[in-house]
Parts: structure tokens; sequence; C-alpha cells
């Protein structure tokens, strides 16, 4: 039994302390300590992985995508042809609609499997690249070292003449650049883990409708519920339910009791559109009781999808938010997108004049993952409301709440770490189920290194706060969803943009802000 691992299986400890080995053998003042320094390096782990094997794994993924067509093309046949107007499932969806959603299913399947396939190939190809790097790094000083010879005793090591001299030193050259290339094996082996890593987690979590796995509802249901996007947005940027509250809707759904399980499927099945079902479930997923839904349905019932993406989505990312449009004067994107309700922005202190950042971005990422929340202060008491100059004072109202619990600063400025933390705890993690602990990152190998549970986190659907610093002083923002090597920023200045991996890992965060706060210096993960 191994009772204590080697620090150097960490790759950030093997590349420290290759980088350290590198520039030792260049400093190394006798033969011996050069035979030393080659000796550790050459005891670092190479870099692990089966490069036959992940090919393997994707020829597997890919022989999946012929069966899923054929599904699709059943479905289709199906989609095409007039089909009357009945209704499936517990909770009175249309045939029609269910059929759609099974081919939307169905090509989302497909490229599911197509992009982890493609995503093995890659890992794949830059494991065996980084094996080979590393091989070749310690042939070389397998080569200095027989060049070397055997150690020198400790009369030999008294003296070196000018020719041993030259040995030593021309070892030494050779063996740091040996070093360089391991370390450069593992630096890149690194870095294509990780990006494996956040797309196979971002293909998982496509995989929306399987994420449902209570049996009070039907695959009709699940399938619908999953599929439903905000009215008039790209669905597949902007699904009501996220894959954490699928997960959870279907948790609570099977902890019910007979009577509230029965309340709940005919408050599904008394909904006149999928987004009213989707926002029950969403509301379910937020850990309300099946009263209070049921109350939150008599305010939303009847209600067109338009009214409820204005009142209960504060942010609907548009199909070309992601656009490169170049830099404003201050140093942000301009592509940047305002989150608005009947034209007043979701902006700190109503205006942007207040420091209530950290409370404010609180109050929008709560309101992102609770529907009933988001109607309090869209709609006031009766959730009829369509006033923007009631909802700015209730926001406000809001801010300056959580502000004050956040033991925030005199005159609506600054809060510090434990009050940012306390406040994400009872305001976002108490809907989502998650305790939020704050991370910091000293340098870019911290943000590189915390990228990866930053993205699973946002596509599970939980908000993560950043902190960002510079000349300029500090500010908090969140990051709130991930497309590739980009992440989506909620600006408590009313603004959405994207920002790159690469912009938050070294020192660009300016692009979400200005560019006088570049630094992510913060996280605060969702355990």
């Amino acid at each position: 039994m191994t009772l204590f691992s080697n620090p150097l299986d960490s790759p950030s400890l093997r590349l420290a302390w290759l980088a350290g080995l590198s520039k030792k053998l260049l400093g190394a003042g006798s033969k011996n300590e050069v035979l030393d320094l080659m000796d550790d390096a050459l005891s670092v782990p190479a870099p692990g992985g089966n490069q036959g094997a992940l090919e393997n794994l994707a020829t597997l993924y890919r022989g999946q995508i012929g069966p899923v067509a054929d599904v699709f093309d059943q479905v289709d046949r199906v989609g095409r042809k007039s089909l009357p107007e009945v209704w499936v499932g517990d909770t009175g969806i249309l045939a029609s609609d269910a059929v759609k959603a099974a081919g939307r299913s169905a090509t989302q399947m497909t490229e599911a499997f197509n992009g982890c396939a493609t995503v093995l190939l890659t890992l794949a190809d830059a494991i065996g690249a980084a094996q080979r790097k590393d091989e070749q790094g310690r042939g070389q000083l397998l080569e200095q070292k027989r060049a070397l010879g055997g150690k020198d005793g400790f009369f030999d090591d008294l003296h070196e003449n000018d020719e041993e001299e030259w040995d030593r030193k021309n070892a030494a050259h050779f063996g740091s650049y040996a070093v360089d290339l391991m370390h450069d094996a593992v630096s890149e082996a690194q870095e294509a883990t990780r990006v494996a890593a956040r797309d196979l987690n971002k293909w998982a979590a496509e995989a929306r409708a399987g994420k449902m796995q209570t049996s009070e509802l039907t695959s009709v249901d699940k399938l619908m519920l999953a599929d439903t996007g905000v009215a008039g947005a790209d669905t597949e940027l902007n699904e009501i339910l996220k894959v954490g509250e699928l997960e959870r809707a279907s948790t609570r759904m099977d902890l019910l009791s007979l009577d509230d399980e029965m309340a709940m499927e005919r408050m599904l099945a008394r909904s006149d559109t999928p987004q009213e079902r989707a926002y029950l479930m969403k509301a379910l997923a937020a850990g309300h009781s099946v009263a209070e839904i049921g109350t939150f349905q008599d305010k939303i019932h009847g209600k067109d999808p338009d009214w409820m993406r204005r009142h209960l989505t504060p942010v609907v990312t548009a199909t070309d938010s992601m656009d490169d449009e170049g830099l404003a004067a201050n140093g942000s994107n301009n592509n940047t997108d305002y989150a608005t309700f009947d034209g007043q922005r979701w902006i700190q202190g109503g205006d942007g004049s207040e420091g209530t950042c950290v409370a404010s971005s609180t109050v929008t990422s709560r309101a992102m993952v609770d529907p009933l929340y988001a109607l309090d202060l869209t709609g006031g008491p009766d959730g009829q409301e369509d006033d923007p100059d009631a909802f700015r004072q209730r926001l406000v109202a809001e801010q300056h709440r959580l502000h004050t619990e956040g033991d925030g600063g005199e005159n609506w400025g600054g809060m510090g770490p434990e009050g940012q933390e306390r406040i994400n705890d009872t305001t976002v993690g108490s809907a989502t189920g998650s305790d939020y602990q704050r991370q910091d990152l000293d340098s870019a190998a911290d943000r590189r290194a915390v990228l990866t549970e930053v993205e699973r986190s946002v596509a599970q659907g939980h908000p993560v706060p950043v902190d960002v610093s510079g000349k300029d002083g500090a500010h908090a923002m969140t990051i709130i969803a991930q497309e590739g090597d980009m992440l989506q920023v909620y600006n408590p200045w009313g603004s959405t943009t994207w920002v790159s991996e690469d912009d938050f890992i070294n020192g660009h965060m300016g692009k979400a802000s200005k560019s006088d706060l570049p630094n992510a210096y913060s996280v605060y993960l969702p355990r």
C-alpha cells in the first residue's frame, strides 16, 4: 500500500521543478553537480496517457453517429407528415412539438458523438507528441551523461583542467536544453488535457434529457423540458433549465409527497406553453415548495412567452454576441449586450453610480437561477407590473439589503471577501444547493488551473463570481456561461460580454469592464 504520493505527480509541480533544474544546470559548478541534476530530471515522471486507447475510444464514439443519424431520419420523416393535434405525456404536450424536440435531440446527439470523437483524437495526438518530446529530452540527457562519464572521486573533483571544464559546460548547456524539452512536453500535455476536459464536460452537459431521472414524468415530458428555451432567442444558448437545474428538479420531484406530486403534475398539465412548464420546474429546482410554485403559476399563467422572457430571464444571449467587434476607447469590448427589463438595466445602484458591484452581481445571479425571485423584482408583489421605474426601485432596494447583509462599506461602496462569500451562499447557493468557496488566483498558472472547474460550474448553471483588479481598484463580476474557449461575463454595470480563456488567464479581463481592471485575482466556486 502506498502511503505517500510523489509530489511530482502533479503537472504543475513538475513544470516548476523542471524549470528550476534547467536553470541550475547552467550554473552548475562541478561535474558531479551536473550529473546529480540530470538524475533529478530523469526521475520526473513522463507525461501519462495512452495514445492508442484514446484513438480507439474516439473510433467507438464515431461508430455511434450512424445509428443516431438513422434515428434522426425516422423522426424527420414523422415530423414532415401532418400530425393530428393529439396530446402526449402527462403534462399535455402536442405530439408535433414532441417530434420536433426528438429531432433536435437526435441532431444534438450526433454532434456530441462527433464532437467527443474529435476531442479525443486531438488529445491523443497531443499526448503522443508530448511523450515523443519527453523521450527526446530524456535521450539527450542520457547521451550527455554518457559523454561526461562517471562521477569524480574526492581528489578528482578538487581540480578541473580546461578540457574538463569545457566538457562540463557543454554537457550542462545541452542538458539544460534537454530538460527544457521535457518541461515543454509536460506543459503541452497539461494544456491538451485541460482543453479536452473542458470540451468533454461541455458535451456531457449537452446530454440534457438524460439528466432528469425522475420516474414521475414520461420520457416525452423530460425531453420537452430539456429542449425548451427562452422565447425569441437561440435555444442552445438560452435553455430555461440548465443541466444542474434538470438534475435538481428531478431529485426534488422524487422527494415530493404524493399530494404535492399530483399537484405539480396538474400545474404542468395546466400550463399553456412549454416555457410555462419549464419555469415551473426551474422554480422547483430553486428549492421552492409546491404551494409557492402554485402561487407563482397563478401570476404567470396565460402570459405569452415573450412576457415570461422579460420578467423571468434577466440575461438573454444573442446569436451574434460572440462576434469580435474590437475594443472601445476604455478597453472594453464593443460587442456588449445590455441586460434590461423594459429598458431599465440590471445595474448597480440603478444607474451604475454606486459601488455595490458584489451585491448587484449576486442579485442578478439569483434572478438567473430563481424565477420567483426574478418576478418579485420585475413584476412586484402581484407579479403583474410592467413598470421600469418600479423595477428600478425594487432592484436597488434588494442590492442595498444584500450589501448591508455582507457588511459592505458606507455610502454603498466596497465589500470584503467574507461578506461576498456569505451573501453568495445565502442568496445563490440556497437556490442551487451549493456552498461557495473563495479561491485566490495569484498567477497566470493559478488562473489556468482553475478554468476547468469554473467552466464545469457554469455548464451546470452555477454562476461563478470573479473579482478583478487594476489601477482603478477592484470590481466584482460573474462568469455565467462558456462556449468553446470563450467565457460569458455579467458586469453589474448592466451588461454582458464574452472574453477568451486567454483573456482570463493573462490579464485582459478589462474587456468585460475597462482596461484599468485587467486582472482576475479570485473566484468563488460552488462546491
